[in-house]
């Protein structure tokens, strides 16, 4: 009862201002931001808090125990670090798995230390199934080249990551339908021999490649398939967003923008 009350009491504050203040003038109310909580606050109790997203709606999922075998497996890559990231994680199984009913291979541009390819890889089961997934990456960071001057700006580190080959090679080691292909998207395109694909997954960090990768795939994904654009709704990646709506818009499709900052688009 002091739960639905406390909501409903938010939930009419959030109404007089918006009724008071539009938003494009609320928004460079600078001195207010102190009151943003107005406009953030999530009431409890919260089910969900981490990777930038807070809820108090349903999220199971992370105590089935596929899922948590599956999680397991892509944390023990390395690739989050301290961070917890299962909603992300659960998206990108949901998306796979609808993959397995349809014809065609697996492709994950951007894979770092191999930590949602790994928990695809279990949750799916994909290693009983003669099914190829094609995972390309440099392995060791960003290609300077093919960053914009603003992308460079927002990541002063983008060329520096750690060189992670060697653990992603040991990480699929046991898996032989993982075809790990070193070096630069767009390049490395031509060396997934995928004739048909059901699953496609980009994380690149940066609008070249990914625009690259999502229109040299595009003809070959199966009905059905999803992209899913790992960096499409964060903050430091509006580039990002607006090359894949206007890719997306261009072939008579949408993004659909995800609260954990994915984005999906299904091929028709």
């Amino acid at each position: 009862m002091e739960s639905k009350f406390r909501s409903h009491i938010w939930s009419t504050l959030r109404s007089v201002r918006r009724a008071l203040i539009p938003n494009s003038i609320w928004r460079k109310m600078w001195w207010l931001h102190p009151l943003s909580r107005i406009e953030e606050r999530v009431s409890g109790p919260l089910t969900y808090n981490q990777d930038g997203l807070a809820s108090k709606h349903n999220c199971d999922f992370i105590s089935d125990e596929r899922f948590s075998k599956a999680y397991a497996a892509g944390k023990a890559t390395g690739s989050w670090g301290n961070s917890e990231v299962h909603w992300r994680a659960h998206v990108v199984c949901w998306a796979a798995q609808k993959g397995m009913a349809l014809e065609g291979d697996f492709v994950e541009c951007g894979v770092n230390k191999g930590g949602l390819a790994s928990t695809v890889l279990q949750y799916t089961e994909l290693y009983k199934t003669t099914r190829k997934f094609f995972l390309l990456d440099t392995f060791n960071g960003l290609v300077e080249r093919y960053l914009t001057e603003d992308e460079k700006k927002r990541d002063a580190h983008a060329v520096g990551y750690e060189d992670c080959y060697d653990a992603v090679r040991r990480t699929f080691s046991g898996f032989p339908n993982a075809v790990i292909i070193k070096g630069a998207v767009p390049e490395t395109l031509k060396e997934v021999t995928a004739r048909k694909i059901a699953f496609l997954s980009i994380d690149m960090n940066c609008v070249e490649p990914e625009i690259a990768a999502a229109e040299y795939f595009w003809e070959r994904l199966s009905s059905g398939a999803v992209i899913v654009l790992d960096d499409y709704g964060w903050a430091g990646h509006i580039l990002q967003k607006h090359a894949f709506d206007h890719f997306a818009s261009e072939r008579g499709v949408q993004v659909l923008s995800l609260p954990t900052g994915q984005g999906i688009i299904i091929k028709p």
